[in-house]
């Protein structure tokens, strides 16, 4: 297993926490037996694990979460 710890200082807690909320639902939906994630918030940083089984699994999931966490950061502009 291979790990990688993603963390995204949101400027305040009220949007870390709007970040945080717009990706909890997706934490649990895209995991499957390559890679899983763990998803926190402490103040006004995100911190996002990905777990994978091998190098090219972390790289998938890396791209997937960064996208997503720019999507959530335009919409919480917006």
């Amino acid at each position: 297993m291979t790990e990688a710890v993603l963390q995204f200082p949101c400027g305040d807690p009220d949007t870390a926490r709007r970040v945080a909320r717009s990706l909890a639902p997706e934490a649990g939906a895209i995991d499957d037996d390559r890679s899983s994630v763990q998803l926190a918030r402490q103040g006004d940083t995100v911190e996002i694990t990905v777990t994978a089984a091998d190098l090219t699994a972390l790289r998938a999931g890396l791209n997937t979460w960064f996208r997503l966490v720019g999507v959530a950061e335009r919409a919480g502009t917006a």
